[in-house]
């Protein structure tokens, strides 16, 4: 039976129940022996994949020494991961694998994504993403309003106040900008978006020029996402999220993610700086679509 609640704070839970327990320097076996648990169990709450009451919490920080502070925070996190995420609200439009990233993407206060195909959602216009969402074989318009309803509420994060928004910085593969969608205006539209308005605080937006070469078709699209700490704590690991047709990678390995940077770098090194990049917008809106 799959828990109910969200999986993020879950994750951030194990994974900070499993670092108090490595740092007491308790064993797996013997904190089961301890609590009266299983192996199995201690994999589940470790791994995220189990709800955990307030008094297991204090139990296994008693167990482990924590600190006040610690515990509190543990004990806070065990509450949160009891409340759905917003996106529950949105069913069957959200697949399954896609709700982690979801969940992630709000939690993180650092994104950093490169995208060879098209404008990111957290950037995309209402008219710009039923677009995209229309070419979907058999998509009816009510799910076409109900996707764009959610991409709409997950944009929501950039300007939010509390938890402080994240900062996005985003460099588009200059092909992007000439890959038109079905509505042509859609597409000057999200166009002009880009110049005008996605340069609020926290986001910035930088091209790739097409004589990058290579570059971008080696890199492939990707994000990377940094999460703020718990205290002293990292709450979760840096994540480089790479989506697929039907499913999604999760990257979390500290080697995986200095391969990522590594090439984030590369492509910033190759990038237009922001007002460069500016100018290249507006003259492909010049050009492609003004009379």
């Amino acid at each position: 039976m799959v828990e109910s609640g969200s999986s993020v704070p879950r994750r951030q839970l194990g994974r900070h129940l499993r670092q108090a327990r490595e740092e007491a320097g308790v064993t797996l076996e013997a904190a089961a022996q301890e609590l009266e648990w299983s192996r199995a169990k201690m994999y589940r709450i470790e791994g995220g994949q189990t709800l955990m009451r307030k008094h297991d919490v204090l139990a296994m920080c008693t167990v482990y020494g924590a600190t006040t502070e610690l515990t509190g925070a543990l004990v806070a996190l065990s509450v949160e991961s009891k409340s759905k995420g917003w996106w529950h609200a949105y069913g069957d439009v959200i697949p399954a694998w896609f709700e982690l990233y979801v969940g992630l993407e709000a939690a993180a206060s650092r994104l950093r994504h490169f995208e060879l195909a098209l404008i990111p959602g957290l950037l995309q216009t209402s008219d710009y993403a039923a677009a995209i969402f229309r070419t979907k074989p058999g998509i009816t318009e009510e799910e076409v309003a109900q996707a764009v309803a959610l991409r709409m509420e997950r944009q929501r994060l950039l300007v939010r106040s509390r938890p402080k928004a994240p900062t996005l910085e985003v460099i588009l593969d200059q092909a992007v900008l000439y890959r038109q969608v079905p509505d042509q205006e859609a597409m000057r539209a999200q166009l002009a978006y880009l110049v005008n308005n996605a340069r609020s605080t926290g986001v910035r937006v930088r091209i790739l020029p097409s004589d990058a070469g290579a570059l971008a078709s080696v890199a492939g699209s990707f994000v990377i996402l940094d999460f703020p700490p718990l205290g002293r704590r990292q709450v979760d690991p840096p994540t480089v999220y790479i989506e697929e047709l039907t499913g999604a990678l999760y990257l979390d390995r500290p080697a995986e993610v200095a391969t990522y940077a590594d090439r984030w770098d590369m492509l910033s090194a190759r990038a237009l700086g922001a007002d460069e990049s500016d100018d290249l917008i507006a003259t492909v809106i010049k050009e492609s679509y003004d009379e």
